[in-house]
């Protein structure tokens, strides 16, 4: 079995139990508010590649959480990540038609209704967070709840997305951009990283410095990548409509470091977060693979 085929075997896993849990614990359409229960589930069953959660999951195997435990957070952090992607599709904010290959949910369902999946996903959130048993020590889970609010709040990616709305037709230094996008992309994806490890034993301080390293660096990657994708890609492969950065003349790593150069700053992020795994012996096994997958993706 080759590493890839083992790699694509436990992803797949991993995005099954997250598929059956929120297909079982999403409100059933069949419940009132009806629509709203129907949009809900449009905007987070079926669809996106779940590395938030994948990453939750892979930084569980480095403490031996439990798969419940982690079902939960993943979860949790993903129907943030899909309110989000809700939002951010608004008219008043990217003003997007299209994403993971279907009609935004405002477009499906209208923007009052978007407005109120986003609300509910982003509450139903910490309901499941605080209502699961997750740890023996409840100061655990509460830290979970506490870290969760913070990656999405105004210090996280709330605030992000405010300074990528305020940037729009402005000029960003790239130390700007880092911060901005350490917000509104890396926010989530730290807490996700963090989370995921919060389920498990507890790490010794060196081991939170490079697990918090790791997962600071690979947030950048992300957005430097997508950013690449953006303008590279075309609308069918993306799922969502190409191009549309340089054309709201949005400040990207594109935009201000050349495509060339943001390619290879993507494989310097790989190495660094890579580098910042070494401690962990052969249980970094998964972080590095999905480090691997995100910044080698194509869509």
């Amino acid at each position: 079995m080759t590493l890839q085929t083992d790699f694509d075997q436990w992803s797949g896993s991993v995005c099954k139990t997250m598929e059956d849990f929120l297909q079982q614990h999403l409100p059933d359409p069949s419940i009132v508010p009806r629509q709203l229960h129907e949009a809900m589930r449009y905007a987070v069953l079926d669809g996106g590649k779940r590395v938030r959660p994948l990453l939750a999951f892979a930084a569980g195997e480095l403490v031996e959480a439990p798969t419940t435990a982690l079902t939960v957070v993943a979860a949790s952090i993903e129907l943030i990540h899909a309110y989000s992607l809700v939002h951010d599709d608004l008219p008043a904010m990217d003003n997007d038609t299209l994403r993971r290959g279907k009609p935004t949910c405002h477009v499906r369902f209208g923007e009052a209704l978007a407005l109120l999946v986003g609300d509910t996903l982003q509450s139903l959130a910490f309901q499941w967070l605080s209502g699961f048993s997750l740890h023996a020590d409840p100061r655990q889970q509460l830290l979970m709840i506490h870290q969760l609010a913070l990656a999405s709040g105004s210090r996280g990616m709330g605030g992000g997305q405010a300074i990528d709305l305020q940037s729009t037709d402005n000029t960003l230094s790239l130390p700007e951009l880092e911060a901005m996008h350490l917000k509104k992309t890396g926010a989530l994806i730290r807490a996700a990283v963090l989370m995921g490890a919060e389920c498990g034993r507890p790490l010794t301080p060196t081991e939170q410095q490079h697990l918090s390293q790791y997962a600071n660096t690979l947030g950048l990657a992300f957005q430097v990548v997508d950013d690449v994708l953006d303008a590279e890609m075309d609308t069918a492969t993306l799922g969502k409509t190409a191009g549309k950065d340089a054309a709201a003349n949005k400040p990207t790593y594109v935009s201000i470091m050349g495509l060339s150069q943001a390619k290879d700053f993507s494989r310097e992020l790989l190495s660094t977060a890579h580098e910042s795994l070494v401690p962990f012996g052969h249980r970094r096994r998964r972080l590095e693979e999905l480090a691997h997958f995100i910044v080698n993706r194509r869509s």
